[in-house]
């Protein structure tokens, strides 16, 4: 019986976007082309989406330089706009996976309804373990004062600690979930700015 999406741990979660990020460190490149290990499955769209964070991060540092070009600015924001909106989508289908799992539970009766979708936590956490990576970098510059050394070190030493919590709130809210304990319920984002009937700016230049 295939694995479904909900079984899916948090280690495992977590592997799958160390997976992407060391991937995407071998070119270390916004511009490499993306090749998928995964193939149709729930793994395929959580590498996706640790891929989509990890350009991103990289177009965010890139923008930041004092001395870019305002074209290759513009540019850049508009990829960046664009990959908001497709971070987005790729977490709102990662919950589709969920709930299609989830369909079959039968809630408790009194099951409580948590703030936060599992797709959305592992948004978190994805972004998360790119904190740590780029910290760890951070940690073992040879260029750098003793002072930001131990200063990264600390940083590194709470992102750890998050991690490992994470983690637990992760596993902890599937099983719920499973269980029927706590309920989950979707409100799609409705990003108001990318849709040109709802933007101002967009809707009255026609």
């Amino acid at each position: 019986m295939p694995q479904t999406f909900s079984m899916l741990t948090a280690h495992e979660c977590y592997r799958i976007f160390d997976l992407s990020i060391t991937d995407y460190h071998v070119t270390d490149s916004p511009d490499v082309q993306l090749k998928n290990p995964y193939h149709n499955s729930p793994e395929f769209l959580l590498y996706q989406k640790n891929w989509i964070d990890t350009v991103q991060w990289h177009l965010e540092d890139l923008i930041r330089d004092p001395k870019i070009n305002p074209a290759e600015a513009l540019a850049l924001k508009r990829r960046i706009d664009k990959s908001n909106q497709d971070r987005t989508d790729i977490v709102e289908k990662i919950d589709d996976y969920f709930l299609d799992a989830l369909k079959q539970v039968k809630l408790k009766e009194n099951a409580r309804q948590n703030s936060e979708t599992p797709a959305w936590l592992l948004d978190r956490m994805s972004i998360l373990l790119l904190k740590i990576f780029h910290m760890e970098e951070q940690v073992k510059r040879i260029d750098a004062t003793p002072a930001h050394l131990a200063s990264c070190q600390a940083k590194l030493d709470i992102l750890l600690e998050q991690k490992t919590d994470m983690q637990h709130c992760y596993d902890e809210l599937v099983d719920d979930l499973q269980k029927g304990v706590r309920k989950m319920k979707v409100y799609r984002q409705m990003k108001m700015y990318n849709d040109a009937s709802l933007n101002p700016v967009l809707y009255t230049k026609k």
